[in-house]
């Protein structure tokens, strides 16, 4: 898989340093959701010959490339509202649902050992708790052997969905969060080092003793990296665990008359690990021809990509939501 993964994503990053061409789909944005699409469209070339190059630069850059038409579909982890939406004369549907761990580096401590609340999460990426040893780490890691080695910070250094998702979890979860940074693409960080791309904040705290970060989980799993048990809104403790992700994501709810705006953080259950996104894509209105090859794509995806979403680490939607998605297409693009 990860062979044809890395494949997939030279083929697709060579594409595109070319010209765009016509006969060839393009889109560019988060890279929350980027091994799978990499993998969807080494697939669909497999069994169409169609091609989809697709470029991992944050959603930030998806949504001012597709904005500007650039590219043929923009994706981002942050849903748009119909404001934004009606502006720049897009349509929106989810891909996929995904989740943010809170990976770290600290020798000793293995994964889904270190359990760290959500309002210490937010005080650390806050520069509030600066030691791994701090008493509100401690409190939380009784037998835990925590090093007095300064926490070093890593946090996205480009606009992203990812960030959006991350930090609306820490203004839920943090006041002092709340009323200091918010909620962003970007925010103005206290403390740390910035990583382009979830590709990026994966490789600095791999290689980053004592370093802490936010991930998709899929990248938590390519670098085989260690995560945080968090707590659910009701205050039970979670792992970063697939059947924890399912229990959150049941919770999603969607409508066809708001282009399915969500965000899925904290949702309701003892059980709902707490930092829960799904990633959207974004296409033009006025575009229905080569829409409709994108969207050919998509449904090419939703019909045989579920597993491999599985086994990178996405939930698949249900098929309520595919089902909704298809009479969403059915009505606005023809």
């Amino acid at each position: 898989m990860l062979k044809k993964l890395a494949l997939a994503a030279i083929v697709t990053a060579a594409s595109i340093t070319s010209s765009f061409a016509s006969d060839k789909i393009n889109g560019a944005g988060a890279s929350f959701p980027a091994p799978l699409y990499y993998d969807w469209a080494f697939n669909y070339k497999k069994d169409s010959e169609n091609l989809v190059n697709y470029q991992s630069i944050g959603s930030g850059g998806g949504i001012k490339q597709i904005a500007k038409r650039v590219v043929d579909f923009g994706a981002s982890d942050e849903a748009l509202d119909t404001k934004k939406l009606a502006k720049d004369k897009l349509l929106q549907f989810p891909a996929v649902i995904g989740s943010i761990v809170v990976a770290f580096n600290v020798e000793g401590i293995a994964d889904a050992t270190l359990k760290l609340s959500n309002e210490v999460v937010a005080d650390i990426f806050a520069g509030k708790i600066t030691t791994w040893n701090d008493a509100a780490i401690a409190a939380d890691n009784k037998g835990l052997d925590l090093p007095n080695q300064k926490i070093i910070v890593v946090h996205r250094s480009d606009g992203s969905g990812t960030t959006y998702n991350f930090t609306y979890y820490l203004t839920k979860s943090s006041k002092n969060w709340k009323e200091n940074f918010g909620i962003g693409k970007a925010v103005d960080w206290a403390v740390g080092i910035g990583g382009k791309g979830n590709e990026g904040v994966a490789s600095l705290v791999k290689q980053t003793p004592y370093s802490i970060g936010y991930i998709e989980n899929a990248y938590k799993e390519k670098n085989n990296l260690s995560a945080a048990v968090l707590k659910t809104a009701s205050g039970k403790w979670v792992a970063a665990t697939e059947d924890n992700f399912k229990a959150a994501a049941k919770y999603a709810t969607w409508t066809k008359e708001d282009h399915f705006h969500s965000v899925l953080a904290l949702q309701a259950g003892d059980t709902s690990y707490p930092i829960v996104a799904a990633t959207f894509i974004l296409l033009p209105k006025e575009k229905p021809e080569m829409n409709k090859k994108i969207l050919e794509f998509f449904e090419y995806a939703f019909k045989n990509g579920d597993e491999s979403a599985k086994k990178l680490g996405y939930i698949p939607l249900p098929k309520e939501t595919k089902d909704m998605i298809k009479e969403y297409w059915a009505a606005n693009i023809k």
